[in-house]
């Protein structure tokens, strides 16, 4: 059974940083592409970033460019989301999914994903 579990989300004042970490168990982590997705109270469900399974491509939507990283350890089964330069509209629920895929290459679509995390809350006051 595949589990993820996120962690590292906080409070945290505009400008600051944090890192987000997912575990996942269960499966053959390096054959998982990996998504971090992100939900505000009252808002749908949104992609933040993305990366393939070898880590060797990845893809960021325009609101997080520049300040967010994904990242991925395939000996730990762990992906990361650092996130610097922190803004208020950047505060929601921070969700890690999986895909298995034979391609190397990045999943962009909410619907495509097979398992989810419950999430970690990401709060940033102004």
């Amino acid at each position: 059974q595949v589990q993820l579990v996120e962690s590292g989300g906080g409070l945290v004042q505009a400008g600051g940083s944090l890192r987000l970490s997912c575990a996942a168990s269960g499966l053959s982590f390096s054959w998982n592409a990996m998504g971090w997705f992100r939900q505000a109270p009252g808002k749908e469900r949104e992609l933040v970033a993305a990366i393939s399974r070898s880590g060797s491509n990845t893809y960021y939507t325009d609101f997080v460019k520049g300040r967010f990283t994904i990242s991925r350890d395939n000996a730990k089964n762990t992906v990361y989301l650092q996130m610097n330069s922190l803004k208020p509209e950047d505060t929601a629920a921070y969700y890690c999914a999986t895909k298995w895929t034979i391609p190397d290459y990045t999943i962009t679509s909410l619907s495509q994903y097979d398992d989810w995390g419950q999430g970690t809350q990401v709060t940033v006051s102004s």
